[in-house]
């Protein structure tokens, strides 16, 4: 069941087929961002897309590994975790992810999922990950955010 206000996506089997996708995922909060990753890939490989996995060491350094890997792939999902401690650091690393993660997305125009959770605490954290009986799984919802806006523009740019 999705989480309120989630919209619900509609891929068909095979809908990855010939798309070519990255996931990439911060390795900090290993518990959290290993489950992110294995669904997200997981997801995409269901629906026939060819996946290629690398990590990076922390959520800051998602954009620049994105960003390159969109030269080479049609779409990538980027996970990972931040949860807020004792101080601005939280701010300025879900800020700057955000922004980065959005930059590459429109310079490249190719679609970025977002699986980066920016949570209170590990109890929120744990909820969106996917672990069973969690409300959310932000890894396999931020895959098929990808692969479905890939077809979207597809689409339009066949209109063109």
């Amino acid at each position: 069941m999705p989480a309120h206000g989630l919209a619900e996506i509609t891929l068909r089997p095979g809908s990855g087929e010939g798309f070519r996708l990255a996931v990439i995922s911060a390795s900090w909060n290993a518990e959290i961002t290993d489950r992110l990753h294995d669904h997200a890939v997981t997801a995409l490989k269901e629906l026939g897309a060819s996946v290629d996995e690398w990590r990076v060491a922390g959520c800051v350094e998602l954009p620049v590994a994105v960003q390159e890997a969109l030269t080479t792939h049609d779409a990538v999902v980027a996970t990972g975790c931040v949860i807020r401690g004792e101080t601005a650091h939280f701010d300025y690393v879900c800020q700057s992810v955000t922004d980065g993660l959005t930059r590459v997305a429109l310079d490249s125009g190719k679609p970025v999922g977002n699986g980066v959770l920016t949570v209170e605490n590990q109890d929120q954290a744990v909820a969106r990950s996917g672990v069973e009986g969690a409300s959310e799984d932000k890894g396999a919802d931020a895959a098929r955010a990808a692969l479905h806006t890939l077809l979207v523009l597809r689409s339009i740019r066949a209109r063109g």
